[in-house]
């Protein structure tokens, strides 16, 4: 049984969560600027110099103390200058601390730009905490939480930080498996563990032919999760939990079984439709008794009130010199090419242009001519403002850490 979220103590309370949370977005940071996605916050401890034993130098420090301030609003307290004066972990934890203890009403979080340039989305605290509750339902008689996603994201933020107060676990059961090989998890997950992870890491912790012991359950999010890993979840004696959502929306949903469709949570519901019953809108009850519009970054088709499967983005079309054109739409165009196993498509980041860029995977025997083969097919099918300007081909789309799609260069 979980407490309500009225009786539970603030979040950041909790000193090693709010070590996490810090550590993991300064780790994130650093791994961007220094285009190094092995840097993890394995083994950081409070007392981290950020300048002795991370070499970070004024420029970094400005940009690590800036993505802390806007993620927890410090301007809302007047305390985030003093970030630049405090060098350590600790330092930081003691003023993040102090601001939240002003004002902690809403978080800000980055989306992963897996569709364009990350976006910044702020949630309410209390909303946050009312999803947290629901999760909590889903999960019960949790013994340990076992983390392979970083605390600052929405999803590593709701079920590495908010989660465990509703499941009434101490921070001593609460920990990270980044760093860790993730082929090892079953070996190390005991009954009753509930493991935070994401498509990426169930595939290469599923790989080998593994058993979970009795009781073992586990989470899915940030990008769909294959069917495939999902049943073999479902083979190795784990309980897989997927839930569907975007750092724009949180939480809208969840399965047990690949095989049936999503459950909406249960403050969410279905939007009156105006055409068929598809890319309907949905509407969030707040404990207040507010209602909110809340639109999906995917289209939902509806298998009844409360339960749906989901389709295709949604994505907004981009402008290429002053036209509206539809990532999209283009790369159906490419998936059509019969030598075209996968795409991705989108705007070129400032530097390299303001055209389309298209990262495609070939399928076997595509041959030398096969670049020459597409730009023939997509010159024959799109306009010129939709015609990709830069193709990269590879064996695989670019991911993220958390298996989400990523940027490429051209």
């Amino acid at each position: 049984m979980h407490a309500p979220a009225t009786l539970l103590a603030p979040w950041w309370a909790d000193r090693s969560a709010l070590l996490r949370f810090v550590a993991d977005l300064a780790a994130g940071e650093l791994a961007s600027l220094r285009h190094d996605p092995q840097l993890l916050p394995t083994g950081w401890s409070a007392s981290l110099s950020l300048q002795h034993d991370l070499g970070v130098d004024s420029l970094e420090l400005l940009q690590l103390a800036g993505a802390l301030a806007e993620a927890l609003q410090m301007a809302r307290s007047g305390v985030e200058d003093y970030l630049l004066a405090r060098r350590t972990l600790a330092g930081w934890l003691d003023i993040a601390g102090a601001g939240l203890r002003h004002w902690d009403g809403e978080l800000t979080f980055r989306t992963s730009g897996s569709t364009g340039e990350p976006k910044r989305c702020s949630h309410a605290l209390a909303a946050l905490e009312q999803e947290a509750a629901a999760l909590a339902a889903l999960f019960p008689a949790r013994r340990r939480l076992l983390l392979a996603v970083p605390s600052h994201h929405i999803y590593g933020f709701l079920f590495g930080v908010l989660l465990p107060r509703h499941l009434g676990l101490g921070p001593d059961q609460v920990l990270s498996l980044r760093g860790r090989l993730p082929s090892q998890l079953a070996a190390q997950a005991r009954p009753g563990d509930l493991v935070i992870g994401h498509p990426q890491f169930w595939q290469a912790a599923l790989d080998a032919d593994v058993r979970f012991a009795d009781g073992v359950m586990g989470a899915s999010s940030t990008a769909p999760c294959p069917d495939a890993v999902a049943a073999r979840a479902e083979a190795a004696g784990l309980a897989l939990v997927q839930v569907y959502g975007a750092s724009e929306t949180g939480g809208i949903g969840w399965r047990s079984s690949h095989r049936d469709p999503y459950c909406l949570l249960p403050y969410l519901q279905r939007a009156p439709a105006s055409g068929d019953g598809t890319d309907g809108d949905l509407l969030r009850r707040g404990a207040d008794g507010s209602v909110r519009a809340l639109v999906p970054q995917d289209s939902l088709a509806w298998c009844g009130e409360d339960r749906f499967t989901v389709g295709p983005r949604r994505d907004a079309a981009v402008q290429v010199g002053g036209v509206n054109v539809f990532p999209e739409r283009v790369r159906r165009v490419l998936l059509a090419h019969p030598l075209v196993e996968d795409a991705a498509v989108r705007l070129m980041r400032p530097d390299e242009g303001v055209r389309l860029k298209a990262f495609v995977v070939p399928r076997p025997g595509a041959g030398d001519h096969f670049t020459h083969a597409l730009r023939a097919w997509i010159d024959a099918r799109l306009a010129p403002m939709e015609r990709p300007k830069a193709i990269t081909l590879g064996p695989r789309l670019p991911l993220g850490v958390l298996g989400k799609p990523a940027d490429w260069r051209i």
